[in-house]
Formats: structure tokens, C-alpha cells, sequence
């Protein structure tokens, strides 16, 4: 059978790892701190979101005198509380899906909204550094999710057409990039199933990412 996509390259929080209810909890919570009101929505609209987007959001919701830098650092602190309270858990058959990409020989390329420090200390904690061929993150590109640069980069990384790679995502945001920089996309659910506006750029919804490994 002939081969549908030559590469896969992966969202990290909410996808690989079991990380993006970390965030659900410290935006609110920082931002509650700071003395602004949240809803139940704002924190799932932030998902894998890119630091102009975010900005434009805050502004929409609170206006233009948002202190951003004061209350990101804030949640990035309650977030590294939080990982080290309840650690860095891979999402089930992450493990198995790297093992099937490396037995038929196809590359794996991380896409990820965090900076490359940040990054690389959580995959190194997690011991899964070593299974990509290519690792990029937000801070090497000229915006983050949902433009499409990151995964633009990923497939020129890899030296390969945006039709020939799977783009794994758990996100709206990150749904939204990989499908406007071409790729087929897989999306797993974490916290939200797909919309209406999500459904039709879709490759395959799976439910979890052992269900990939019969896609290859």
C-alpha cells in the first residue's frame, strides 16, 4: 500500500504530553491574582496560541493597559509548580507511535508553541529529545500558531511537500496553523472536540495516538 504521508510532525502540550491542563488552571488563576474576571472560555481560546495572538486577545478582553509580561510570568511560574507536583505524563501510545515511526523508517518533527529553551528541558525531563529529527519551536519563527510559519518550517526542515506529512494536533489553534501551511492533519482531542469551522480541515479525528499507527 502506498505510503500517505513521509513524515509526522507533532503539537506538544495537550498532545504528546498530558501538559495543556496545567495551563487551563494557572491562566486563570493568574490572571484572578492580578484582579481581572475569567470565564470558563478564555483560558481554551489561549491553547497553543502565539505570543502577537495572545496580545491581541488580552487586549480585546481587557483593553490596552494589560500588563502581559507581569501576569505570563506569574502562570509560568504556577505552571512549573504544577509540572513538578504532578510531573510531565506522555499521552497514551506516544510511546508506541515513535517505535512505529522509527520501524518504517519515517521522521518526526516537533511543532510546538513553547520557546526552544523551555522546549528542550521538558523533552529532555521526559527522555524524548532523541525521538525527533527535527525539533522547532515559536521562538524560531516570524509567528506562532495559527499562522502556518511553524509548520511551513517544520516541512522545509524536512525537505518535504506540506501534502506528504501528518500534523498532529489536539488544538484549534494548532489545527488552524498546520492546515494552513498544507498539511494533512490529524487532530486527537484533549479539551475540546472539533467545531463546525474544524471539521473540514481534517485528515482524520482519532481518539487517541496509538489509532495514527494504522495511518502510516
Amino acid at each position: 500500500m502506498e505510503r500517505i504521508a513521509d513524515a509526522v510532525i507533532f503539537d506538544l502540550d495537550g498532545t504528546l504530553t498530558d501538559t495543556e491542563k496545567y495551563y487551563q488552571i494557572a491562566w486563570p488563576k493568574a490572571l484572578e491574582y492580578f484582579g481581572y474576571p475569567v470565564t470558563p472560555e478564555m483560558p481554551l481560546e489561549l491553547r497553543s496560541l502565539g505570543r502577537p495572538f495572545v496580545l491581541e486577545k488580552f487586549r480585546e478582553w481587557f483593553g490596552e493597559g494589560f500588563p502581559y509580561d507581569e501576569v505570563r510570568a506569574y502562570r509560568q511560574m504556577l505552571v512549573r509548580e504544577l509540572m513538578e507536583a504532578g510531573g510531565i505524563p506522555l499521552k497514551p501510545g506516544a510511546l508506541e507511535l515513535f517505535d512505529a515511526l522509527k520501524a518504517k523508517g519515517i521522521p518526526a518533527a516537533l511543532a510546538t508553541a513553547n520557546a526552544y529553551e523551555k522546549t528542550m528541558g521538558l523533552l529532555t525531563k521526559i527522555g524524548i529529545a532523541d525521538r525527533f529529527d527535527r525539533i522547532l519551536c515559536a521562538d524560531m519563527v516570524p509567528q506562532g500558531k495559527p499562522a502556518p510559519y511553524i509548520y511551513e518550517y517544520a516541512c522545509r526542515e524536512l525537505g518535504l511537500p506540506p501534502e506528504r506529512t501528518f500534523a498532529v494536533e489536539d488544538s484549534p489553534n494548532g489545527v488552524k496553523s498546520a492546515y494552513r501551511a498544507g498539511c494533512r492533519v490529524i487532530m486527537v482531542p484533549d479539551l475540546t472536540e472539533p467545531d463546525e469551522e474544524l471539521w473540514p480541515m481534517l485528515y482524520r479525528r482519532v481518539d487517541g495516538l496509538a489509532e495514527i499507527i494504522k495511518l502510516l
